[in-house]
């Protein structure tokens, strides 16, 4: 197998475990419940960055961060408890922004393109008005 489809595949068991040990087993009312986006293995196992959604609240942002930090050993360890490899990475947590991003992406080509109320509707320019007649 090639190191590139294994490194997809460990992303993706990395993603299901952390996962689940997020919503099983640590118990830090802080974490609350992050959905885990996607994970990126470094080739050589020694790290892997983990992308969360975490609360648009600034404090409760803030707050899931720091439980996720605190409880970074802990997953590596039941992740060590749950996977046959000879090294487990270290576990990096990162707030995966591209929702918002998009979002906010959305609401500015909103602003500077509005679509038009009274003007002709995009999906009728250029076509012939089957009234007139070429005759």
């Amino acid at each position: 197998m090639s190191q590139d489809k294994r490194l997809l595949r460990l992303n993706e068991q990395f993603k299901r475990e952390i996962s689940q040990i997020l919503l099983r087993d640590v118990g830090d009312p802080r974490v609350g419940n992050p959905l885990v986006t996607g994970v990126r293995v470094t080739s050589d196992l020694w790290v892997a960055k983990v992308f969360v959604r975490l609360p648009t609240d600034p404090g409760e942002r803030r707050d899931a961060m720091e439980g996720l930090e605190a409880a970074a050993p802990f997953v590596r360890r039941r992740l060590g408890q749950m996977l046959k490899l000879r090294r487990i990475p270290e576990i990096r947590f990162e707030t995966d922004d591209t929702l918002d991003d998009a979002m906010r992406i959305e609401a500015l080509l909103r602003e500077v393109a509005p679509e038009e109320e009274d003007g002709p509707d995009a999906d009728t320019v250029g076509t012939p008005d089957p009234d007139d007649d070429l005759a």
